[in-house]
């Protein structure tokens, strides 16, 4: 895996991948790699035992033309200020790929949320919601779950803002739970999206999903849902892998059945259905009719990409392929449905929350999984009508150009201030 592989230059590469194929001015394509700006902030927490320690966090808010930004905050031990940025970036691009009016943003805090106590969790969340209070807002800025947050999380960050604020005001955060302002639909909205596209590419593609094999790479919230609802759709999920390694069985397994044995012991490993452990590598590098990356981001560096075998990816994850790979699996003919479209489905349903949340009612699931089905079909074809009119090497362009053009226009039509 391409751990040294910077995320934010390869969100540059890809810009400047689809800005070739557009009519748009340089100074426009350079401003539009770039975030508006970046928060980094040391957050001091006192601890359990009374000890006090420093956290890095940052919250960056890469665009915001199309609408206010949006975008998760994420705790994990290699979060970075160049991660946050790539991040924030394919936020705005993935907005603008599904049509829905949001910028791009993202935010994280450099921690290993397992070492702390959920008392410990909450001081820092809180802290970390006090320094953002002047950046978001229902119109200004939107945070959400990304790694390892959740709607404990989140309803820790709305509770401070709101009594900081002294208002109401659930819109200023999504992915909350239901009694709090949560939307039905949004915990499995990310992999939901990412098998109605894959749906979509093996229609497109002339492909049976019926009976299709599958591999997951990564059995988080995203990965474990995907597998779930890929199967109700008749493929058959033979592996799958989390980060304490993979399972495998040719005649496939009950993905319901293995997350259920990860909550009990920590891990999908050891389930019992399985024939064979595995690596990650493994896993991503399977013989399967579609592969779902669902985990973090350079899973797939180039060298990696020679040995990969699936037919069709649908990223679950951001970012989970570099450049290099992208490279690569345009020369296998890999049809890859970028991850702009394919996790989409996390933005799309916490768009919808924000809806609701402004009307002050709320949809049913049916609703919501109705309109992001539509919403995600729709892009998808958008994608395709634009992959094959500009004659374009891979779908991965085809989003971003699409995109690009629409982040574009709405700069270009706002004018110059001042």
């Amino acid at each position: 895996m391409a751990a040294d592989t910077n995320p934010f230059e390869s969100l540059q590469s890809q810009i400047d991948d689809a800005a070739a194929h557009l009519d748009i001015g340089d100074g426009v394509i350079e401003r539009l790699k770039h975030p508006e700006r970046v928060l980094e902030t040391n957050l001091t927490v006192e601890l359990d035992n009374g000890d006090l320690e420093r956290f890095k966090a940052f919250r960056s808010q890469f665009n915001g033309d199309r609408g206010p930004y949006k975008g998760g905050i994420r705790y994990h031990p290699a979060v970075s200020r160049d991660e946050v940025k790539a991040l924030s970036g394919w936020m705005v691009y993935k907005c603008a790929t599904v049509g829905i009016p949001y910028g791009g943003g993202k935010g994280g805090i450099v921690v290993d949320p397992t070492e702390y106590s959920e008392s410990e969790l909450e001081r820092l969340t809180r802290a970390f919601a006090t320094e953002l209070r002047p950046l978001i807002g229902v119109d200004r800025d939107i945070p959400a779950p990304d790694v390892n947050t959740g709607q404990r999380e989140m309803n820790w960050i709305k509770d401070t803002y709101e009594t900081l604020e002294n208002t109401t005001e659930p819109g200023v955060i999504t992915g909350k739970n239901i009694t709090s302002g949560g939307s039905k639909g949004r915990v499995e909205a990310t992999g939901r999206s990412t098998v109605l596209a894959a749906r979509e590419a093996f229609d497109y593609l002339a492909k049976d999903l019926g009976g299709a094999t599958v591999a997951v790479q990564g059995y988080g919230n995203a990965g474990w849902i995907a597998a779930k609802l890929i199967d109700e759709m008749g493929a058959t999920v033979v592996a799958a892998s989390d980060s304490s390694g993979g399972i495998y069985n040719p005649d496939g397994f009950d993905p319901v059945a293995a997350k259920k044995h990860k909550n009990e012991t920590g891990s999908i490993v050891g389930y019992e259905e399985s024939e064979e452990e595995i690596t990650n590598e493994d896993v991503l590098t399977m013989d399967v009719d579609l592969l779902i990356p669902a985990a973090l981001e350079n899973a797939i560096d180039g060298e990696l990409a020679e040995e990969v075998s699936a037919d069709v990816i649908s990223e679950a994850a951001n970012g989970p392929l570099t450049p290099e790979a992208d490279a690569v699996m345009e020369e296998k003919d890999v049809f890859v449905i970028p991850d702009i479209l394919a996790n989409a489905g996390g933005v799309t349903v916490s768009y919808f929350e924000w809806i609701q949340n402004r009307q002050r009612f709320a949809w049913s699931e049916e609703r919501v999984n109705d309109e992001l089905e539509t919403i995600i079909v729709d892009a998808f074809d958008a994608l395709v009508e634009t992959y094959e009119e500009h004659d374009l090497n891979n779908p991965r362009t085809a989003a971003y150009v699409v995109a690009l053009q629409r982040v574009a226009d709405a700069y270009n039509e706002a004018g110059t201030f001042p």
